[in-house]
């Protein structure tokens, strides 16, 4: 009989979203395969201290671990920041390398990278904390207007505005989040979101719609009320179906993800165009997640698509082996 993977297990951390993050690992752990898995728990608190210890940044520290997979969103873990340290200790790891979660954490630079690639991004502007210039965005965007806090997750921070007083106070809430504000036109439609899967072979689910309890589907809709609806396939057109997953894989490509992703996407009800909203390099994994949920509706049971992240993991950690560094 073959030797159990022994799977690092990361989650909690310093965001705001801490919480989901503890929901998402369980779910995780309570999927994996006792007979091939053992896994251990790497706890890390909202001071930012690990329990039971730290993963140290050197090679061969923790030669007991043959995997890791970081079940921790927001900034200081989905930001490039703990795929770091796991570079640095060279641990294979699950989900995308430092550039890509950098990259999608700002909601900026997201943009930026899809808008050079010809992939379509609503019209926005950046603003900075000490420059909170509601005249500039009056000019330039009509309301109704979002405004979030360039690098944070699971809308913590987001405002929908519809006058001048509400964007005001929408860009005081967001720059408390992050010293930069994305500032965007509204659109009146709807949301859906898309899984992607694999690395450079990435392939893309059924996607879902999501039907928010209130206007705007924030923290509390997410996580709390729990009065959101899903439709799992989402009723469109099979063109329209096509597309979205094909934009899914380009942006997931653009940005340079690898293992997983979910490409959020809205589709405006005036012009019935599909803009990618954002992508989610560690999406969530509760009971309620729709990453796995899409995933097991296209034909991958939730077990095994904890398989195929951590060989999607091994694969690329053995192809980096493959690369010199030293003269």
């Amino acid at each position: 009989m073959s030797r159990k993977l022994r799977v690092a297990v990361i989650f909690g951390g310093r965001s705001g979203e801490h919480e989901v993050s503890l929901r998402s690992a369980e779910c995780v752990i309570a999927a994996m395969d006792p007979a091939r898995y053992e896994a251990v728990r790497y706890v890390i608190g909202k001071d930012g201290k690990w329990s039971p210890s730290p993963i140290l940044p050197e090679p061969g520290a923790h030669a007991d671990i043959d995997a890791v997979f970081p079940v921790i969103h927001g900034t200081f873990a989905e930001d490039g920041t703990l795929q770091g340290l796991l570079e640095l200790a060279d641990l294979p790891y699950v989900g995308a390398g430092v550039m890509a979660s950098a990259v999608a954490m700002d909601k900026d630079m997201m943009k930026r990278v899809c808008r050079e690639r010809g992939l379509p991004v609503v019209e926005y502007l950046v603003l900075g904390r000490d420059d909170l210039d509601v005249d500039r965005v009056t000019r330039e965007l009509r309301f109704p207007i979002f405004v979030k806090p360039a690098n944070l997750g699971s809308s913590v921070g987001i405002s929908k505005a519809h006058d001048r007083a509400e964007l005001a106070e929408a860009l005081r809430t967001a720059a408390a989040y992050d010293p930069k504000i994305v500032v965007e036109r509204g659109i009146e439609g709807r949301e859906f979101e898309c899984a992607v899967l694999g690395n450079e072979d990435a392939a893309a689910s059924a996607p879902c719609e999501i039907l928010p309890s209130r206007e705007l589907y924030d923290y509390e809709d997410k996580y709390e009320l729990n009065l959101a609806r899903f439709e799992l396939p989402a009723k469109l057109p099979e063109s329209e179906t096509s597309e979205m997953r094909r934009l899914a894989v380009e942006c997931f490509k653009a940005v340079g993800c690898e293992g997983m992703g979910r490409v959020d996407f809205l589709r405006e009800n005036a012009t019935g165009k599909i803009y990618i909203n954002e992508i989610n390099t560690i999406p969530g994994f509760t009971s309620i997640s729709m990453y796995p949920k899409m995933w097991e509706y296209s034909g991958i049971p939730y077990s095994q698509l904890i398989d195929r992240l951590i060989e999607l993991a091994l694969e690329r950690h053995a192809r980096k082996k493959a690369t010199r560094f030293t003269r």
